[in-house]
C-alpha cells in the first residue's frame, strides 16, 4: 500500500471575505499535497470555513442578517477561492455541516466522560474578534488586543472548563521527545515556553451564546468556538467521501499548516484535547508568518488587504502562487507589494522560465524540424551533458527533503537555481552557432537534448508551485513533433 499524506489549512472565519493571507496558507498546503501525489502517495488535502462563535454572530447582526445567512454567503466566497488559486483540495468542510457538529458532540462527550470537564465560573479579558480570552502577558497597552488593536472586554460567566492543567506533563514530554513536532524552531520554542509557563484550565463552553454546537450534557451551553473548530481536522475524514470513513487511512494528520496567530490553540489546546479524547496526535504543526503591508498583518478589520481575486485576474493563479512562496521565506514574516509582484513576474517567470521554455522548443522546431534523435531525446538527469550533470545530481531528493521539512521557499530556490543554470548553459553552448556547422550536428543534438531534459526535470519539480503552466509545458514537451508555444507568462501591461 502507498504511504498516506494528510495536510490541512486552518478553517477560515466567515465574518469577512477572503484576503491574500488566506490564499497564502491554502497555496502552501496545496504545494505539499501536489508534491506528495507526485511521490505516489495517497493524499488528502482539507480546507474549509469556521462558522460558529461570537465574531460571526456579531458581524451578522451588524449587517441585519442571521448568522447562518452570513456564513452561507461568505463560505461560498472561500469555497470559490480554492479553485481560483489552483488548489487541489479533496474536501471543503464547513463547521455548520450536520456531520461535523455530530462528531464534535461525540468527541467532546468522550472528553467529558473521561473526567476532563467540570463546571465553574470564568472571569477574564476577552477579544470578540479573536474569540479568545487573553492572559495578562498577551494584552497591549490600553487594555487592547495585540492583533486587532481593539479594547478588550471584561467578561464573567458560568461555563464548563476543559482541564488543560492535567496535561502539563504529557505536553512537556511530547515536546521533549518530538523536537520537530512544531516547526520552525522559533515557533517550537514559543509553544514550549507557553507550556512550561504553567497550563491553566480553559473554558470549553459558552452559556450566553446560541450560535454554536450545543453541548450534549447541557443544552443551555454551546461549545467554545475553538474546540468546535479544531475538531474539523478529525471530523472531516468521517464524511468527506459519502459512504466511506477515511479516518483509519489518513488519521493522524501529517501536517497542519497554520499562521502564527493561532499557534497556542494548535500546539497546546489541540494536542491536550486529543489526548483527553484518546486520539492519536498529528505528526507536525508548521507555523508560518504574516504577509505584511505597511508593517501590519493583513486584516480585513484593519483595511490593509490585497485582493487575491484581482491579482489572479491580472497575472494568473500560477503567478500569485509563485510570488507568495518566492518573495517571503515560508515560516517567516515578510512584506508584499504590487511592485515586487510585478518585478518577480517579469524577471523570473517571464524571462528566466518562460523564455527558457520558449526558446528551447523554438530551437528544436527550427534546427531539427521538431524532432530529436532518440538518444538525445531520452536522456535523464544522469545522462545530461557533463557540463550540467553535477548541477542536477540529487535535485529531486533535495527538493523532497526540503518539502518534507515544509521549507517550501528553499525548495523552490533549489529548482530556480537550475532554471538559471539552464539559461547560462544556452549562452555557453550557443546552439545557434552549432547549427551553422554541419560537422557539429552531434554537439547540437547533445545541447538540445540536454536542454529538453533539463527543462523537463525543472518543470516536473515546479508542478506543485505552477500547476497550470507546467501542465501546458509538459504537454508541449510530450508532443510527437515539438513546436513553438505561446509565452507561458505573457507581458502584462502596467496598471493605470
Amino acid at each position: 500500500m502507498p504511504e498516506s499524506f494528510y495536510v490541512t489549512t486552518p478553517i477560515y472565519y466567515v465574518n469577512a471575505s477572503p484576503h491574500l493571507g488566506h490564499a497564502y496558507t491554502t497555496i502552501a498546503a496545496d504545494i505539499m499535497a501536489r508534491h506528495h501525489r507526485q511521490r505516489g502517495e495517497q493524499v488528502f488535502f482539507l480546507t474549509g470555513t469556521d462558522e460558529h462563535g461570537e465574531p460571526v454572530a456579531d458581524a451578522a447582526h451588524a449587517q441585519g442578517v442571521e448568522p447562518q445567512e452570513l456564513a452561507d454567503r461568505n463560505a461560498e466566497r472561500f469555497k470559490a477561492l480554492a479553485p481560483r488559486l489552483g488548489a487541489s483540495n479533496d474536501f471543503f468542510i464547513r463547521t455548520t455541516d450536520p456531520e461535523h457538529m455530530a462528531k464534535v458532540r461525540e468527541v467532546l462527550a468522550k472528553v467529558h466522560a473521561n473526567g476532563f470537564v467540570y463546571e465553574g465560573i470564568y472571569e477574564g479579558m476577552y477579544c470578540p474578534r479573536c474569540a479568545d480570552f487573553k492572559a495578562e502577558n498577551e494584552i497591549d497597552k490600553g487594555n487592547r488586543c495585540p492583533i486587532h488593536h481593539i479594547e478588550l472586554v471584561k467578561e464573567k460567566e458560568e461555563n464548563y472548563f476543559f482541564a488543560l492543567s492535567k496535561f502539563q506533563e504529557p505536553l512537556e514530554k511530547l515536546y521533549a521527545e518530538h523536537p520537530s513536532w512544531v516547526a520552525p524552531r522559533t515557533r517550537y520554542n514559543e509553544a514550549l515556553s507557553f507550556v512550561k509557563g504553567g497550563l491553566r484550565d480553559v473554558p470549553l463552553t459558552r452559556r450566553h451564546l446560541t450560535w454554536g454546537v450545543p453541548v450534549p450534557w447541557d443544552e443551555e451551553h454551546v461549545f467554545y468556538v475553538w474546540f468546535d473548530a479544531l475538531l474539523n481536522y478529525y471530523s472531516a475524514l468521517s464524511y468527506a467521501t459519502p459512504g466511506s470513513d477515511l479516518t483509519a487511512e489518513f488519521w493522524p494528520a501529517s501536517c497542519h499548516v497554520i499562521a502564527k496567530d493561532i499557534l497556542r490553540f494548535h500546539t497546546v489546546y489541540w494536542p491536550a484535547l486529543l489526548l483527553a479524547a484518546g486520539l492519536e496526535l498529528p505528526r507536525k504543526v508548521f507555523v508560518h508568518g504574516y504577509l505584511l503591508m505597511e508593517g501590519e498583518k493583513m486584516s480585513k478589520s484593519l483595511g490593509n488587504v490585497l485582493d487575491p481575486f484581482a491579482a489572479i485576474e491580472r497575472f494568473g493563479a500560477d503567478a500569485l502562487r509563485f510570488y507568495l512562496l518566492r518573495d517571503v521565506s515560508f515560516g517567516q514574516d515578510g512584506s508584499v507589494s504590487t511592485a515586487a509582484f510585478e518585478q518577480r513576474y517579469e524577471s523570473e517567470l517571464a524571462n528566466d522560465y518562460g523564455n527558457l521554455a520558449s526558446r528551447t522548443l523554438a530551437m528544436v522546431a527550427r534546427y531539427r524540424e521538431g524532432k530529436l534523435p532518440a538518444a538525445a531525446a531520452a536522456g535523464t538527469a544522469q545522462t545530461l551533458d557533463p557540463a550540467l550533470a553535477e548541477d542536477f545530481a540529487g535535485l529531486a531528493e533535495r527538493v523532497a527533503e526540503l518539502i518534507d521539512r515544509v521549507e517550501l521557499t528553499n525548495a523552490l530556490d533549489e529548482i530556480w537555481q537550475r532554471v538559471r543554470r539552464l539559461n547560462r548553459y544556452v549562452e555557453e553552448q550557443a546552439p545557434w552557432q552549432l547549427a551553422k556547422d554541419p560537422a557539429r550536428a552531434d554537439d547540437l543534438d547533445r545541447v538540445l537534448g540536454t536542454l529538453m531534459q533539463g527543462l523537463r526535470i525543472v518543470t516536473v519539480l515546479l508542478h506543485p508551485y505552477l500547476p497550470a503552466s507546467t501542465e501546458r509545458l509538459l504537454a508541449a514537451l510530450d508532443a510527437p513533433v515539438l513546436t513553438p508555444i505561446e509565452p507561458l507568462f505573457p507581458r502584462v501591461e502596467a496598471a493605470s
